[in-house]
């Protein structure tokens, strides 16, 4: 499997990864359109172009779901968002001020960089807005 350094998505279909991850299970693209207040042909769009990434797989009228590859690769993204919006929190700014400046900048931030960015706050297991999965490329803390 290649690795991932995070940046291979576009900002807005990372949002999109992050979000069927968070749900679970299958999701359909009217579900996607309401939570981002998008056109229902942009979402399909998107997520007929993420169908050639392996990251998800895609059935028409029938739903979303991620492959095991889009699983890890999701989990890395919410890490990543967590782990940055409590960096920033350390620095003064609120939960919710945290959480829409990572969200700005995030997908320009590296695998490797995050994870230097874990092991400067100690490799935290909860954040912000939940807990912090810990892999081995990182750190490996055993159950998370």
């Amino acid at each position: 499997m290649t690795r991932n350094d995070g940046l291979e998505l576009s900002p807005k279909k990372s949002e999109y990864l992050k979000y069927i991850f968070e749900k679970g299970g299958i999701v359909r693209t009217m579900d996607i359109s309401d939570n981002f207040h998008l056109d229902p042909s942009t979402i399909t769009k998107a997520i007929q172009e993420m169908s050639s990434t392996g990251l998800i797989d895609y059935v028409p009228y029938r739903g979303i779901s991620l492959t095991s590859k889009g699983t890890e690769h999701a989990e890395f993204l919410v890490r990543r968002h967590r782990v940055i919006e409590l960096m920033l929190s350390h620095y003064g700014l609120s939960g919710h001020e945290a959480c829409g400046e990572a969200l700005k900048f995030e997908g320009y931030i590296s695998r490797d960089v995050v994870n230097k960015i874990c092991s400067s706050l100690g490799h935290p297991r909860v954040g912000i807005c939940g807990k912090i999965m810990h892999n081995k490329s990182c750190c490996y803390l055993g159950e998370n």
